[in-house]
């Protein structure tokens, strides 16, 4: 009788696996950023009054002091858990496929990077009593995580296509940049308009708000005008997964433009704020994944094979 093997051989993870766990990733992570705004509006920012504990005596928020507001605050929190679930989920999968997808697997780590990382400047944000500074830099975070949350759902459904032009690839890189700005300046008429997070008085960034408000949607415009280029230059060229991924963008522009106007007429109504944040995480994701696409001429084939077969 011949003698049991030493070891046993490594379980491998279909290609499915990689896609249904990177695609909940992105799903938590953008989910995770609309109950952050949810959170703002309602003035629930410090429901919870300290970090990591709810309270002094309770990680929950199950005591009468925190009431409504301590429940939507640790229910967002509570995500936290669900999206390191997530990001473990790509993670173990990235390892046990065979052969690994070293991208991919870089990407993994990373979301699990930018899992911590929020962890930390969102218990910050609670020890700064919402300093409007930290909360910007909280979801600029946020917003990080969600690129390489992006990156990774991107790489595990990636289709082979023949190489992007150099147009359509220059103009990608404009409407990646641009669009970062359009979020970044975002962040500023968040921290400088009249949604501190918290029922009380939380100091605000000191900056002019409408004026802030109107260079955001002026980069906002020019954001919408290069995906229209985009488009269209894409599609001259037959780059048609660049174009595909543009026109979405281009229709997430013109929903976002159209929430902000309805926004300022109606005095930043609590639901168009919550909506206008999911429509920010939608359009950066759209903006990564355009870049993405034409830069897909950069990708190891060869292993885009084994995810896609």
């Amino acid at each position: 009788m011949s003698a049991p093997p030493l070891s046993r051989p490594v379980p491998t993870t279909h290609s499915r696996a990689v896609r249904w766990s990177t695609t909940a990733a992105l799903a938590v992570t953008v989910l995770i950023i609309v109950t952050g705004g949810i959170v703002r509006v309602t003035g629930s920012g410090l429901g919870c009054p300290t970090w990591p504990r709810c309270t002094e005596d309770s990680f929950t928020s199950a005591t009468a002091s925190t009431g409504l507001h301590g429940a939507i605050e640790f229910g967002n929190r509570l995500l936290t858990t669900v999206i390191v679930l997530a990001v473990g989920a790509v993670i173990v999968s990235c390892l046990l496929q065979r052969p690994r997808h070293r991208t991919l697997l870089w990407s993994a780590w990373g979301q699990f990077a930018g899992v911590l990382l929020n962890a930390v400047v969102g218990g910050i944000t609670v020890w700064t009593g919402l300093n409007p500074y930290v909360v910007a830099a909280h979801f600029l975070a946020a917003i990080a995580l969600l690129a390489s949350t992006t990156v990774s759902y991107d790489i595990a459904h990636r289709a082979l296509l023949p190489a992007p032009s150099a147009s359509s690839r220059r103009l990608a890189w404009a409407l990646g940049v641009v669009t970062a700005v359009v979020v970044v300046l975002g962040t500023l008429v968040t921290g400088a308009g009249p949604h501190p997070g918290d029922s009380s008085e939380v100091h605000r960034i000191p900056v002019p708000w409408t004026a802030v408000t109107v260079v955001h949607g002026v980069a906002a415009t020019a954001a919408l005008v290069l995906a229209a280029a985009t488009v269209v230059v894409a599609r001259r060229a037959g780059d048609d997964l660049v174009r595909r991924r543009a026109l979405v963008l281009l229709v997430l522009f013109v929903a976002q433009a159209a929430l902000g106007v309805y926004q300022s007429l109606d005095g930043l109504p609590g639901l168009a704020v919550v909506l206008h944040l999911a429509g920010a995480a939608l359009t950066w994701a759209g903006a990564v994944r355009v870049l993405l696409a034409a830069r897909s001429h950069g990708v190891d084939r060869r292993a885009d094979e084994l995810l896609t077969a």
